[in-house]
Parts: structure tokens; C-alpha cells; sequence
């Protein structure tokens, strides 16, 4: 076994690789950029090396400063992770050139399976199902638009190369063929460098299943049976889960034989998951060949979770020349095993990334890797800050339970008992993603979150009635200064010298503005009438909570006063509100009219108009690049463009005007 290697990531996986290698008396080296300088898996190593400025082409994509780093320390092996050099192919060669192991497999296998189209003729002579498409190596859009036009639309663009939703557009219409695969080549081309494309028909009611497999260099290769990841926004996974529910016993034989033909085809050696689209009919359900991904997935703890095992614990075995340590018959699931990625994000803005400094971050009790019920894997902690450098995943919340019903119940508790502030995140549209009746009831596609539309966004499950009620009793409640009571001017208990005092309160959540009026009687009676119901309030503090009684209602509530803000959060849900004060000045919106602003931190790629055009409510005026992603930005009414206040490369930041345009006047 290696006694150092080097983790040529950062964030969470880092610091998952870290965990196990300390377990196993295996030293470790990180790696960092200048904004992970201070990043918890730089403390989570043993060593750590700055390797370049923020971007990760300047730092976690510069393979040859990794590789130096890796020699200099004396690291016996390097540990890519998931993404950035994880399927490398040079990275990996470099590696063995220098004698430092790739701990995963080589470099052969990744080119074979990396690039999506060869790939996809490979799986097809090993006798592997494939979707219909055209996987050919002429890129001329005439052509590929030709190929769709065939195959008939719905189509699925998707960059050879890719990975990780990148680079993936459906195409509903041949209108807007050109237009889509213009804009994933953009996207391949800056996430891998390469903007080759496929184009496959897209299959309608798709599930997106994925076999875990593990070959050894004696020639062992077995999977560790299968993930659903169907419950996907932006072609990117949200929740994922084993097993897949659904499945009948021989469909899983088949799917397993398949992955493990589809690994053997390329010699395969290491952590892999080969991925399926299934399609679900009157028929019954098919699987079609997508993709492999030749490294450890996100969501590999949900394989942990129901096997017992420790797959990172394998990969080194595995990368130090040992044998597999079970047979195929030998692996056993047990229980159900649910994956939430916890990501910074505004679900309601069609999940545009967020960053912002994690000012509260309190989580469930977790417990270990592979046997607790409650698992929590980050990569950062309550007071780090959410870059715009790179991915918005915060942390992955995975459980476990006997069945799937069980684990559903632990997840939404677990979810409920998560508790962030600063940044905004999707903790809340989790929850409702766990309530759905598609979701409860598995009835599962990636299309769920666009069926399930009405229910999951927009929601405001904790009512602002009560959430104002556990602001104002958590201000209601003593205050003692060192547990003693000085003298009646000191305290906050309601006390008055006679009669009663009333204040008033207003306060807004979103859109949605409510006015409050506290009456506090001199022996200690509240009476809170918030609109037209009004009901007597008792509070105490349990914890550091507040439990109140409001009428017919009763609430324990933690409430967190930040940045102008409290965020209160309750089992039922949670609700963020600001307390409007009479004398608080408010600005006048109308100069802010006729200013283009940018949605979120980012990069202007493009703008799509000039100066003196005149533009329509809802056109596409510019393209931005948000942690690896692309986002439009669209004209919020008519007028015509009077100027450009940013050069496509510009770093913008969130809330800065991109563009002016003159408003026409209604």
C-alpha cells in the first residue's frame, strides 16, 4: 500500500479521499488555489501546495504543476477525484511516465471511453445497446442538422468529449437546431477544451440508471449494482438513490452484464460507472448505452451506503496492484439509499448559481461513511465562502433505511434540520422534491421537476404569519445579562409602568408584505394580530430555539438575525423576512430603470445585440458562464440598446448592470 499520495482536487471529494487515506495510515498532499487557500481540504491533508491563481485553468487543470507537486512531496500515487483531470488521458499518462500512479484507470481506457462517439462504436461491436443517432466524426453543421432532420426530432445534442450536463442541449424543433448547436459547442468548447458533438434521438420518459463497476489489473471485473440519478435540472443530478426502484430482478442481471461487458471491451481497471438511458413504454422498459464515466461518480456514497463498502478504499487497493477483495456473488445490498446534492442555487430563478459567505451552516447529526442512517460530505464549513470559480455543490446529504420509505422519512427530517444562511441554496426545493407524489410514489424520469412545475417552486410551505410570530416572540424573550436581573430598564420582559403598549410591524417575504401589531400588557400578557387574526402569544426558549403558542398554533423555530434579515427555520419549513421600520428609508426603484443586470457572478461571454437595436420583452441580449455553465440573459421589456457597459471576457459581478437600454414609454 502507498504511504503518500496526492489529491489532485479540492472541496468535498478531497476531503472524502483525505478521510479514507487517514483511515487506512496513508499521508496526504493537497492541492490549492489562491481562493482555496484556507479551504478545509487544505487542512484535511497532511501537506498542501499552492499550484496557481483562481480559475481552475490556472491552477487545478495545470496537470504539469500537479504532477511536479506530486514528485517534490514524494507522493507514491495521485488521486484525481471527479472532475477537472479525473478523465485526463495525458494526466494520467504523464503520470506513469514520471512513475507516479494514476489512481484509476489508463490513460487507454479513458480515451477510449471520453470521447463519446468512438465509444459508442465501441459498445456497439461488444454487443451493447445503443440509442439511435449519428456518432460520426464529420462536424458539418449541415450535416448534423441533416442527421436530425432523419432521425426526427425531439433530438439530444450532447459534446463528445462532455460530462456533468455540460455541453447538452434538446432539441425540440428543426427551427431551433442551429442556434442550440451553437451554443453547446461554446459550452464543450470551454469546459473540455473539444467541440465535437453527437446527436442522438431523445428518448421521451427517459430514467437515467448507472451501474457502479471495479476491475483490478489480474483481470477481475464486477459492478456493484446500480443508481437511479433521474431526478435531474439542467441535465444535472439532484437527487439520486439505491436501488433503482422498479427494476425487475432480470432487468438488473441484464444492466450488470452489460456494464461489466462494456468495462471489459476497454480493459478496464479502477472505479467506473457505466450509464443507461432507459426508456419506459406500453412496452415496458429498455436501457440504451450513454455513457461511461471513467472515474468515481457524486454520488458513489449511495453505493457505499446499501453495499457496507468503501469505494475510495478500493480504488487505492486496487491502484497499489491488489486483487478485488469480493467476488460478484459476494456483494450484497441492503436497505435503501437515498443522495441529495445541497448546492448554491435559486431554484425559482431557474437555478441560477449563487455565491455569498456561508454565515450559518448547521447540519444533521451525521454519523460514518458506509453504516450510519445520516451521512454529511463538504467541503466547506459555516463561514467559507461560496466562490464564483467553481462548482455550486455545497455538500451531499445521503441516508439510509431499511426500504425506501424509510429512507425518504429520514431524508426530509435530516433536509429539515439543515439550516443555511448567507448563500442562497435549494435545501427548501429538496423538500418538495421529497413531498412530490412522482417522487414518493417513483414514479421516476428526468423530466420530474418540469411535471412536477406547480408544486415544487414558488412554494412557501412555513406561512409568514408564522415566521413574523417567531421573529417577534424570539425578541419578545429575556434577555438576562449574566443571569441577573439588574433593574426594570434592563430588561425586555414586557414590562410597562401601566396599561399596555402596542407597536406596529411590517414586514416583507418576497413579494408578499404583511403588517403585525404586538400589544404587551404590563403583567407579562402578549396579544399579536397579524391582518385580521389575532391571537394570544406565549413563547419560551428551548435550546436555542424558541417554542411559541400562537392561538391554535404551536412552533418551535430557530431564527437567525443576519444582513438585515431573519431567516427562520421550523420543521414544517422555512421562511426568510425583513422587518420594515417606519422611519427606514426606501429607494426609488425608477433609476435603476433601463439597467441590464447581471443575474449572478460571472463571465460575459457575448452580447447578442448593439448599440441603437431595438429589442423586444424576453430577447436574448447577452450569454453568460457561471460555474461552468451558460446562462442567457433575456431583455425585461421593450426598448432600444443605448449601451454596453461590458467587453465579452469581462468578469461581471451579481447585481452590475451589463447593458443600458432606453425604455420605451407606455
Amino acid at each position: 500500500m502507498f504511504t503518500k499520495i496526492l489529491i489532485a482536487n479540492r472541496g468535498e471529494i478531497a476531503c472524502r479521499v483525505a478521510a479514507t487515506a487517514r483511515r487506512m495510515g496513508v499521508r496526504t498532499v493537497a492541492v490549492y488555489s489562491d481562493a482555496d487557500a484556507n479551504a478545509a481540504h487544505v487542512q484535511a491533508c497532511d501537506e498542501a501546495v499552492h499550484i496557481g491563481a483562481n480559475a481552475p485553468q490556472d491552477s487545478y487543470l495545470q496537470w504539469q504543476r500537479i504532477l511536479q507537486a506530486a514528485m517534490q512531496t514524494g507522493a507514491q500515487a495521485v488521486h484525481p477525484g471527479y472532475g477537472f483531470l479525473s478523465e485526463n488521458a495525458d494526466f494520467a499518462n504523464a503520470c506513469q511516465q514520471a512513475g507516479v500512479v494514476f489512481i484509476g484507470p489508463s490513460s487507454a481506457s479513458i480515451q477510449a471511453m471520453g470521447l463519446k462517439a468512438a465509444s459508442k462504436q465501441l459498445m456497439e461491436k461488444a454487443g451493447v445497446p445503443l440509442v439511435p443517432g449519428y456518432h460520426g466524426a464529420d462536424q458539418n453543421p449541415a450535416l448534423l442538422a441533416k442527421e436530425a432532420q432523419t432521425m426526427g426530432f425531439p433530438v439530444l445534442i450532447k459534446a463528445s468529449a462532455g460530462g456533468g450536463g455540460k455541453g447538452m442541449r434538446i432539441v425540440q424543433r428543426a427551427d431551433d437546431f442551429a442556434d442550440a448547436l451553437a451554443s453547446c459547442q461554446r459550452e464543450a468548447k470551454n469546459s473540455f477544451n473539444d467541440d465535437a458533438v453527437l446527436v442522438e434521438k431523445y428518448v421521451q420518459r427517459p430514467r437515467h440508471i448507472e451501474i457502479q463497476v471495479f476491475g483490478d489489473s489480474h483481470g477481475n471485473l464486477i459492478h456493484l449494482h446500480e443508481r437511479d440519478c433521474s431526478v435531474q435540472r439542467r441535465h444535472q443530478k439532484v437527487l439520486e438513490e439505491s436501488p433503482a426502484p422498479g427494476l425487475t430482478e432480470e432487468m438488473r442481471q441484464r444492466m450488470g452484464a452489460a456494464a461489466v461487458a462494456a468495462a471489459k471491451a476497454v480493459n478496464y481497471v479502477g472505479a467506473g460507472t457505466v450509464e443507461f438511458i432507459v426508456e419506459q413504454s406500453e412496452r415496458g422498459m429498455d436501457f440504451f448505452f450513454m455513457e461511461m464515466n471513467t472515474r468515481l461518480q457524486v454520488e458513489h456514497p449511495v453505493t457505499e451506503a446499501v453495499t457496507g463498502l468503501d469505494v475510495v478504499e478500493w480504488q487505492l487497493r486496487i491502484a497499489a496492484g491488489e486483487a478485488l477483495p469480493l467476488t460478484q456473488a459476494q456483494v450484497k445490498v441492503q436497505g435503501h439509499a437515498i443522495e441529495a446534492r445541497i448546492c448554491a442555487e435559486t431554484p425559482d430563478n431557474d437555478f441560477l448559481p449563487a455565491t455569498g459567505r456561508l454565515q450559518v451552516m448547521r447540519i444533521p447529526a451525521a454519523q460514518s461513511f458506509t453504516t450510519g442512517t445520516v451521512r454529511w460530505d463538504s467541503g466547506v464549513r459555516e463561514g467559507d465562502e461560496i466562490s464564483p470559480y467553481y462548482d455550486s455543490m455545497i455538500a451531499k446529504l445521503i441516508v439510509h433505511g431499511d426500504n425506501r420509505e424509510q429512507a425518504l422519512a429520514r431524508l426530509d427530517q435530516a433536509l429539515s434540520e439543515l439550516h443555511i444562511v448567507g448563500v442562497a441554496n435549494n435545501v427548501a426545493f429538496l423538500r418538495q422534491v421529497v413531498h412530490s407524489p412522482s417522487f414518493a410514489q417513483a414514479q421516476l424520469d428526468t423530466a420530474l421537476i418540469q411535471r412536477e412545475h406547480a408544486q415544487l417552486f414558488g412554494q412557501q410551505v412555513l406561512s409568514v404569519d408564522l415566521a413574523l410570530a417567531a421573529v417577534l416572540a424570539q425578541q419578545c424573550l429575556p434577555s438576562p445579562a449574566s443571569g441577573v436581573w439588574a433593574d426594570p430598564w434592563s430588561s425586555n420582559d414586557n414590562w410597562t409602568l401601566q396599561g399596555h403598549s402596542t407597536r406596529i410591524f411590517e414586514a416583507l417575504c418576497g413579494e408578499q408584505r404583511v403588517t403585525a401589531r404586538l400589544t404587551r400588557h404590563n403583567h407579562g400578557a402578549m396579544v399579536l394580530q397579524v391582518g385580521e387574526v389575532s391571537h394570544s402569544l406565549h413563547c419560551q426558549t428551548q435550546g436555542d430555539a424558541v417554542l411559541l403558542h400562537w392561538g391554535p398554533h404551536r412552533l418551535l423555530a430557530q431564527v437567525y438575525a443576519l444582513l438585515g434579515q431573519h431567516h427562520v427555520f421550523a420543521a414544517v419549513g422555512s421562511c426568510s423576512l425583513s422587518l420594515i421600520y417606519p422611519l427606514a428609508h426606501v429607494s426609488d426603484s425608477a433609476a435603476a430603470q433601463g439597467n441590464l443586470s447581471a443575474p449572478m457572478p460571472g463571465k460575459l461571454l457575448s452580447f447578442a445585440v448593439q448599440v441603437g437595436d431595438a429589442v423586444k420583452a424576453g430577447q436574448a441580449l447577452a450569454v453568460m458562464e457561471a460555474m461552468k455553465m451558460e446562462h442567457t440573459v433575456a431583455s425585461p421589456s421593450d426598448g432600444t440598446v443605448a449601451e454596453l457597459l461590458y467587453a465579452p471576457g469581462d468578469q461581471v459581478a451579481e447585481g452590475a448592470p451589463l447593458l443600458r437600454l432606453a425604455v420605451q414609454a407606455v
